[in-house]
């Protein structure tokens, strides 16, 4: 999995006040907990931080505070501003190599489904698939062979497989399929 180096300042002020005035100068507090680590909070840039938040991959994060204090990290929780869309606060999972991570990575599609040829209509319900594994068998993305989809077919999360990574996604979530039109209707009554 890739990873995206962040830089960051601890704090010490958490009131309400200090949290405005971080905001006012662009910046978000964050947290970072897990893995027995104390909590610590710090802030980072709202710019920087977009490069993270305005993607849809997902990252190992590589986070280094003051200059000499690095941990390695996932997104946890973000909070949005519910009208302007600005990031108001985001906290950040400690991570090592022992232990497995929980991640939603990008899923691909990739062939041309059958269905689809014979006149179907191909649909996408998920963007993302929730999995966990070990940080070393971690990848950027999940790619989904659409090619065998036939009219009224489905795939769901309990039917792609993966090497030593479970998919933490419910089994019967649809990720894509391909719907019957008119057009194949018809196409199947003057085939007949």
């Amino acid at each position: 999995m890739q990873h995206f180096e962040l830089n960051g300042q601890t704090r010490k002020a958490a009131g309400k006040a200090a949290i405005k005035a971080f905001r006012k100068q662009g910046l978000v507090p964050c947290n970072l907990y897990g893995c027995g680590l104390e909590n610590v909070i710090f802030t980072v840039s709202a710019k920087a931080l977009k490069a993270v938040t305005d993607t849809p991959n997902a990252y190992i994060i590589d986070l280094l505070l003051d200059g000499k204090q690095q941990y390695t990290a996932i997104l946890h929780e973000l909070q949005w501003h519910p009208v302007t869309d600005i990031c108001l606060h985001v906290d950040f999972l400690a991570v090592n190599e022992e232990k497995p991570v929980s991640i939603s990575v990008p899923l691909v599609i990739e062939g041309h489904a059958v269905g689809v040829q014979q006149g179907g209509k191909f649909y996408q319900n998920a963007r993302s698939l929730r999995i966990s594994a070990l940080m070393k068998n971690l990848p950027d993305e999940v790619k989904v062979d659409i090619s065998p989809l036939g009219l009224d077919k489905k795939i769901k999360a309990g039917d792609i497989k993966l090497e030593n990574i479970s998919v933490l996604t419910d089994k019967d979530a649809i990720i894509c399929g391909v719907k019957s039109t008119r057009n194949s209707a018809a196409a199947a009554e003057t085939a007949e």
